[in-house]
């Protein structure tokens, strides 16, 4: 646990819209809330889709999520509580349990499973799902389970803590750095009353997403399971948060890489022709070779 001061702003950007999300179901049934849909995936670039999930009835969740593929982005499970198993075709293999990460590169092609390891009992947390440029997405998969003891921490003043998933903030190198994306994933935990603020380069997109209680961002409340989708804004340097109760926030922003997105459910290229060779290889038992 790392304590810094306070950062300053010039100007906190503010909000364009706010989106509650569409509760589906994906894998072999479990319930989760599609709150990033692909609509805003041009606006939300290099962001393609962010779930959440949070049951605890097991009906929900005990299926899991079978063997599928994935080509062209990488994919970012945090887990807030429970237990899933992971294995793929690049022979990875680990438990993500509490407050720990699993960064997938999908990239040429990788085929995977995630499988709850629980019976009952809460099952929390959220996927985001990140684009590649063009020049990386038929390069080797990768996979990394990051602990949460791996994850540095932030305590700053009024107690507010930050999880530092990946990016920078206050001084602090997350787990996770990635070039031409240069995503930042804060979990930031504010008591009622407490301010955060987090400078954001004002050519990246950003959003807030409030998993617990409320915050005020310039002057506008978002409330619980709703998405804030901050404004892009020349003379804005970053977002100021302010805790309307006790709160818990995703903070997510990145570099958009202004290329073309052909999407067909796990796969993710630049054209139509790419995203046939994809669905090829996958018949054809080449996908992650």
């Amino acid at each position: 646990m790392s304590t810094q001061t306070r950062t300053v702003l010039a100007r906190s950007r503010t909000i364009e819209r706010q989106v509650a999300g569409m509760p589906t179901s994906d894998g072999a049934g479990v319930r989760l809330t599609r709150v990033l849909t692909q609509p805003l995936q041009r606006r939300l670039d290099p962001f393609l889709m962010l779930d959440a999930f949070r049951s605890d009835r097991p009906e929900d969740y005990i299926a899991g999520f079978p063997p599928h593929p994935h080509r062209g982005f990488e994919t970012i499970t945090y887990m807030i509580a429970g237990r899933m198993r992971h294995r793929d075709s690049t022979g990875g293999e680990g438990l993500l349990e509490s407050g720990a990460v699993q960064w997938m590169t999908a990239a040429r092609g990788i085929i995977h499973s995630e499988m709850p390891e629980q019976e009952d009992g809460l099952m929390e947390g959220f996927q985001l799902w990140l684009n590649l440029p063009a020049r990386t997405k038929m390069q080797p998969a990768a996979y990394r389970d990051i602990p949460r003891s791996e994850i540095p921490e932030l305590s700053l003043e009024d107690g507010v803590r930050v999880r530092v998933i990946a990016g920078a903030s206050h001084g602090l190198g997350g787990a996770v750095e990635r070039p031409d994306t240069e995503p930042l994933l804060l979990d930031i935990h504010l008591p009622a009353g407490a301010a955060f603020l987090q400078p954001i380069p004002p050519t990246h997109n950003a959003i807030v997403y409030v998993y617990r209680g409320e915050v005020s961002i310039a002057g506008e409340t978002v409330p619980d399971a709703r998405m804030a989708i901050l404004a892009n804004d020349a003379n804005a340097d970053g977002v100021a948060l302010t805790a309307r109760s006790d709160a818990r926030v995703l903070l997510v922003a990145g570099r958009p890489l202004d290329e073309a997105i052909a999407q067909y459910g796990p796969f993710v290229m630049n054209t139509q022709a790419e995203l046939e060779q994809a669905m090829a290889d996958y018949r054809d038992g080449t996908l992650a070779d």
